[in-house]
């Protein structure tokens, strides 16, 4: 069954500038896809044990390869559908398996 393969539900949101009254930028992430996925803890790496020094916690996170999916970049943001949590994207996979997209995001940063 796939939700127990895919147990969390993430978003998945563009970076987007709008101008308002008087020229002034904000920015904002727009929701641009929204899937199950299964989210891997990270361990073992320099970067990882830096980041868990830090607080933070690095995720390999498991969706399935689409269109949405595929879009993704590490401009984008990630967040827990349901817990609201917000991850920064630090590399997408799309080339190791047709099937799944691979993301690697970290908790806790903010830009």
């Amino acid at each position: 069954m796939l939700s127990q393969k895919l147990p969390h539900r993430v978003t998945f949101g563009e970076m987007v500038e709008t101008k308002g009254a008087g020229g002034v930028v904000s920015r904002d992430f727009v929701k641009r896809h929204e899937c199950a996925a299964k989210m891997i803890y990270a361990r073992g790496n320099e970067t990882v044990e830096a980041a868990r020094l830090e607080g933070r916690a690095i995720y390999k996170v498991k969706v399935i390869s689409c269109m949405a999916a595929r879009s993704v970049t590490s401009d984008w943001r990630m967040r827990d559908a349901r817990s609201g949590e917000e991850y920064a994207i630090i590399e997408v996979d799309k080339v190791t398996d047709p099937e799944w997209v691979y993301v690697v995001v970290e908790q806790g940063n903010e830009t």
